[in-house]
């Protein structure tokens, strides 16, 4: 089935969402962003997502509040703190305690709960199933599982007006592969943000899990990260 003209994306304001972004771009007429303010410990990926979101002139970019710390049980939304230089073997060991539980569930729902007033069958969402942290709800299995519960789900699909897709561009690429692929699409990186623990002021810590993850993927690409060139500078 053919790409609908309106889409929502996923937009954290980290690496991977900000290329999802710019493909479904490429892709749709009218793109729509959003993000969450879920009680992650920092706001500065929310500042990133603005940023990418206006710099893009999507259609519109929606900052959703969910408060996720009454829950806690994750070392973003929670007293717990962030494992920091960790080896592959360790990141590839167990869940980490940076997973949040069912994050990516409940970010789709809401997704989809936009998508189906808006229309758009199409919803991206930038899970990673390589270079990633082991969580459980970027693998495809789950993406298959929630898109057929989609589909079973709103109004517009048991009607017959609407076929959800759950679009996943980046599901199967290393983080060298995404970092190539965007900076060929004119992906701006230096408005991004992976870091799980960075300052006040978005200087990237460095050393948590995503950190390494971002820094493996812009060597392997042979290109300077612009968010660290930016910071170094100052």
């Amino acid at each position: 089935m053919a790409e609908s003209e309106k889409a929502v994306v996923l937009l954290s304001g980290g690496l991977d969402s900000s290329t999802v972004l710019k493909i479904a771009q490429a892709k749709h007429s009218e793109v729509y962003a959003l993000s969450f303010r879920y009680g992650q410990r920092h706001s500065v990926e929310l500042d990133c997502a603005k940023r990418v979101a206006d710099s893009a002139q999507v259609a519109k970019h929606v900052i959703l509040d969910i408060d996720l710390r009454q829950f806690g049980g994750s070392a973003l939304t929670d007293d717990i703190d962030v494992p920091k230089d960790r080896s592959d073997a360790d990141m590839a060991d167990e869940i980490p305690i940076t997973y949040v539980p069912a994050r990516n569930t409940i970010f789709l729902s809401f997704g989809l709960a936009w998508a189906e007033v808006l229309k758009a069958d199409d919803i991206y969402v930038g899970v990673n199933a390589v270079d990633y942290s082991g969580y459980p709800d970027c693998r495809p299995e789950f993406i298959a599982a929630f898109e057929a519960m989609a589909n079973l789900a709103t109004k517009e699909s048991v009607e017959g007006r609407s076929h959800i897709k759950i679009h996943t561009p980046l599901i199967d690429l290393t983080k060298e592969e995404i970092i190539r692929q965007g900076l060929a699409m004119g992906v701006d990186y230096s408005l991004t943000s992976s870091c799980y623990d960075p300052a006040d002021d978005g200087n990237p810590c460095r050393a948590c899990d995503s950190c390494l993850l971002r820094q493996k993927g812009f060597s392997e690409a042979g290109v300077a990260d612009p968010l660290i060139d930016k910071f170094s500078s100052k």
